[in-house]
């Protein structure tokens, strides 16, 4: 079947997430349009997509950017509370056959009562208020969806990564220090299995729904079946930093997040607990979905562009210091 390009309306589009989806609707000959703040990124846009600039929290700024253009789909990437989620719904209202809202996996319950996380898990956080907005976000649209058709699409990404976001709890100041042979920080002991999906492997899914007649109206997550442990991704970014014996100190989460609290909401709303996911959903749509880069291979592929742009190498100092005072603390203990 001769595939027919769609007009996609991408806010955002720059992003972790969402720039490898717009280099692969490019790809498949759709017609890209990103609408963003127009700030320069470390990730270049592929050719033949059109800009328009707005900030897109603002209302009105982002009505007279489209004026009154219509798209096949729009796919938000920049919404993060039911207000947001409010105005795109009279903004698009008869004017895309496909709204497409990126919610998240840290809105499922945790610690999960049964795994693999499906689409049907509770959808309760109550440590972290990003995941309790989605959420809300997520009701705003069902609703719509139920009481006059609103043509929503529900995406639930996990922790998705490109070269840049380093997923572990210091980032580019852990690879600093097992660099310098000082100990990182692991919560808990290490063991928990967490989920991570490449850019590239999401974005295949989720061009995948773009269009698709049957998206329309349902929740998908899109997250791959990669779950390495926390011990394993920890030693995977040495093996990349060429630090053959880490020193992993392994704390509880809930000591992390005293001494750490901008950390608490994500780490004991989510990152504290085993998560593995069932993909069945979005491949019964998309069957080329899948994980094809394990964090053994982005590890690599992260310090190798970090090591390339050394500007980027920043050491958070007060983050630093509180990994010297929790290992200091464990060895005391």
């Amino acid at each position: 079947m001769t595939y027919s390009p769609k007009s996609v309306l991408f806010i955002g589009g720059s992003g972790i997430i969402s720039h490898a989806s717009v280099a692969r609707a490019v790809e498949r000959g759709d017609r890209v349009t990103l609408l963003n703040r127009g700030l320069s990124s470390s990730r270049p846009l592929p050719d033949g997509v059109e800009t328009l600039v707005a900030n897109a929290e603002d209302g009105a700024a982002v009505a007279a950017a489209l004026g009154g253009r219509e798209f096949d789909v729009v796919a938000q990437f920049r919404a993060f509370t039911p207000d947001h989620v409010a105005r795109d719904i009279e903004q698009f209202r008869g004017r895309t056959g496909q709204y497409v809202f990126i919610s998240t996996a840290s809105a499922y319950a945790k610690p999960v009562a049964r795994l693999p996380i499906t689409e049907a898990t509770p959808l309760v956080n109550p440590f972290w208020e990003y995941s309790r907005n989605k959420i809300a976000c997520e009701d705003l649209l069902i609703a719509a969806l139920r009481n006059e058709g609103f043509p929503a699409t529900i995406v639930r990404p996990s922790h998705t990564y490109d070269r840049t976001l380093i997923p572990t709890t210091g980032g580019w100041t852990d690879v600093a220090r097992m660099r310098a042979g000082k100990p990182v920080i692991v919560h808990g002991d290490g063991t928990t299995q967490w989920t991570l999906t490449h850019t590239r492997d999401f974005a295949v899914g989720f061009v995948g729904l773009l269009g698709h007649p049957q998206a329309v109206g349902d929740t998908f997550q899109i997250t791959g079946t990669h779950a390495p442990t926390w011990n394993h991704i920890y030693r995977w970014l040495a093996a990349a930093a060429g630090v053959a014996e880490p020193e992993l100190v392994h704390i509880a989460s809930e000591t992390i997040a005293r001494v750490l609290p901008d950390d608490g909401p994500g780490l004991l709303g989510d990152k504290a607990h085993s998560v593995t996911f069932d993909c069945a959903k979005v491949k019964a749509l998309v069957p080329e979905f899948g994980t094809t880069i394990g964090y053994d291979q982005g590890a690599i592929e992260q310090v190798a562009w970090y090591d390339a742009n050394p500007a980027e190498q920043k050491i958070d100092e007060a983050r630093d210091a509180a990994f010297d005072h929790l290992a200091a603390w464990a060895r005391s203990t």
